[in-house]
């Protein structure tokens, strides 16, 4: 069952998409026959202050509507309306962070239909950044028949 780690360099809060690089590995391990054209493409990221989307990928504007939503969801720990967090040491953004990646997700999968991944056609796969200042990010693509 063939497994990558992609590494991606984030800038900041928001998502930056991986979904032609998923594809790429999908489609390498099975028109190389190290897996199946039928299968689930598990995608996993390895932090605890990040978290994954499958969202859309036609419109900026549904990532500049979701970057909104959870800053305002979820404010710095400075904001007076978080006074009640406790865990501060690693700077404002960063409990935070850990709360919105406990509400949205850090591993799913995705469908492999005949050596494609099985995306509808407006979907794309999105690291969520929720750290203000800049990170490496790994991510585990593991690919079962």
């Amino acid at each position: 069952m063939p497994q990558t780690v992609i590494t991606l360099s984030t800038h900041g809060q928001g998502l930056y998409e991986f979904t032609d690089q998923a594809a790429e590995f999908v489609r390498a391990a099975t028109s190389a026959g190290s897996a199946s054209s039928e299968g689930l493409l598990t995608v996993f990221v390895r932090h605890t202050s990040c978290s994954l989307l499958i969202q859309e990928n036609a419109d900026p504007d549904v990532q500049t509507d979701l970057n909104a939503f959870f800053r305002r969801l979820v404010p710095p720990s400075s904001d007076p309306s978080m006074r009640w967090i406790v865990h501060t040491t690693e700077g404002p953004d960063d409990m935070p962070a850990h709360i919105k990646a406990a509400l949205t997700q850090v591993s799913f999968g995705i469908p492999v239909m005949r050596g494609r991944l099985a995306l509808g056609t407006w979907q794309g796969i999105y690291l969520f950044e929720h750290r203000d200042h800049p990170h490496r990010r790994e991510i585990v693509l593991h690919l079962s028949s």
